[in-house]
């Protein structure tokens, strides 16, 4: 029997994948009902777009997906680096210094247990 999957996408969140992968290592292979949980008590910035994007894989599974909620675990999680925003800050002598502000795109895949 194949397996039942369901995927959901956040691109370009505005933190950096350093920041992000630590957060997401606290879920990763975790059920629904514990990582959300987790996420919940998490007081770092990228806990709160991490729980919104776990809820959008969950009604991705039970919408097209037909899975149980209940049986739902976190098979992958991949944090990759987007897109990075260039900006510059004026610098002694009339120099310039760059500032890299790095983007995170995130992907959560969810796997039915159990069938």
């Amino acid at each position: 029997m194949a397996e039942k999957t369901s995927q959901a996408q956040l691109n370009e969140l505005r933190i950096a994948p350093r920041k992000v992968r630590a957060v997401v290592d606290l879920i990763r292979g975790k059920k629904v009902d514990e990582a959300r949980q987790i996420l919940r008590l998490t007081v770092k910035r990228a806990a709160r777009p991490l729980g919104k994007l776990l809820e959008s894989a969950v009604a991705n599974a039970k919408q097209n997906g037909k899975m149980e909620e209940e049986k739902l675990v976190i098979k992958e999680i991949r944090v990759d680096e987007g897109r990075t925003l260039k900006r510059f800050r004026p610098s002694s002598r009339g120099r310039t210094s760059p500032i890299l502000k790095r983007t995170s795109r995130i992907t959560i895949t969810l796997q039915e247990y159990g069938s």
